[in-house]
């Protein structure tokens, strides 16, 4: 019994938690952090007077004390009196709630305008007006989520593309969801949304500071809903149009490849990372899948079969399964590599490539 209460109590045994909500990094949040500290007084001071009458009443108009009930009807000062005063209060705690609601939805005059759609389990961010967007992956080593190496302070929190925003702008997020509900949420920042397929909810944030900002999808959104954090990049005005113009040319250094002339090997190569991003979660680093739910890939009919086929269900998903439709979340050069290297990886060695010229004639004939 000792020994569990020791482990239970060491700092690794023990998550970091408090007993209050953080004041956060923004205007916003500073807001909503005094606004809960003043209704958070008024409660306390309440609780205190009612419970104080109450155990004094009780003291010292106890029946043992030879006291008696008192008989009395109703009064109309009291009845007054109970009445204005929780009506005062109200009024104390809607002025400051009103004016802080009107400042949260107030989303113009934004200086950046970012989309930001959930998928399971990722977030897609779009830069509007700037030609810029990328998908945010969960980035935590496979080795920490399968408990064969320590876990690090940012478990779980950390992933390969950070929102980045530049401080001091007023940056407006318009948020949706491609697949189901997802709700994305950074503490700090006092933003929290529901990413709701079909809607579109804004919010939006003025960050001073530059830093890392950190947070999750705060919606149970299946499985992997603990593995879809929320990172945001918080960078000076120059740190910011520096990346911001390094995010174009990627773009454009991206369409480059679609056009070039890929050798099997290179698509294989290129392919391991974008399988080991995107599909290692259902089916598994070497392709063995997790039956039924999640087919196993090495030796699958659909790989070593038709290569329309494979496409197609990479492309377009699988219609009443947990296979999602990719065909929107990666770019030519990605499906093109990700499917050359499934037919040629653990032991299929097809042979068969697919070139990103082929996927965006596909794309193309689509109408897509």
């Amino acid at each position: 019994m000792g020994m569990v209460a020791g482990l239970m109590f060491t700092e690794a045994a023990r998550a970091e938690w408090t007993v209050n909500m953080s004041p956060g990094v923004t205007t916003v949040s500073h807001t909503v952090f005094n606004l809960h500290m003043t209704i958070f007084w008024i409660c306390a001071l309440i609780g205190l007077l009612v419970f104080g009458a109450m155990f004094w009443s009780m003291l010292m108009h106890r029946k043992s004390s030879g006291q008696k009930a008192a008989q009395f009807h109703e009064s109309t000062a009291v009845e007054i009196l109970w009445t204005l005063i929780p009506f005062v209060i109200l009024i104390v705690i809607a002025v400051p709630a009103t004016k802080a609601l009107i400042d949260i939805y107030d989303t113009s005059d934004s200086d950046v305008d970012i989309q930001i759609t959930g998928y399971q389990w990722k977030w897609h961010y779009k830069y509007l007006g700037q030609d810029v967007e990328f998908f945010s992956n969960l980035a935590t080593p496979s080795a920490q989520i399968k408990n064969l190496a320590p876990k690090d302070e940012h478990y779980l929190l950390e992933v390969d593309n950070p929102v980045v925003v530049p401080a001091g702008a007023k940056v407006r997020f318009l948020i949706t969801a491609a697949d189901v509900i997802h709700s994305w949420w950074v503490p700090a920042l006092a933003v929290k949304k529901d990413a709701i397929p079909g809607f579109v909810n804004e919010a939006w944030t003025r960050i001073e500071q530059p830093g890392l900002y950190r947070g999750q999808c705060a919606e149970l959104c299946g499985k992997d809903h603990g593995f879809m954090p929320v990172v945001v990049e918080v960078k000076s005005a120059e740190d910011y149009a520096a990346w911001l113009a390094e995010r174009k040319e990627e773009t454009a250094k991206l369409k480059e490849l679609t056009s070039k002339d890929w050798t099997l090997e290179e698509l294989v190569e290129r392919g391991d990372k974008v399988y080991h991003t995107y599909c290692t979660a259902c089916h598994q680093s070497e392709g063995q899948g997790m039956p039924p739910l999640f087919p196993a890939l090495k030796g699958s009919p659909i790989i070593s079969g038709s290569l329309d086929a494979h496409f197609d269900v990479v492309f377009h998903g699988k219609p009443g399964t947990a296979m999602a439709a990719f065909g929107k979340q990666l770019s030519e050069v990605d499906i093109a590599a990700v499917i050359t290297y499934e037919r040629n990886a653990w032991g299929n060695k097809s042979g068969d490539m697919l070139t990103p010229k082929e996927v965006l004639e596909r794309k193309q004939a689509a109408g897509q």
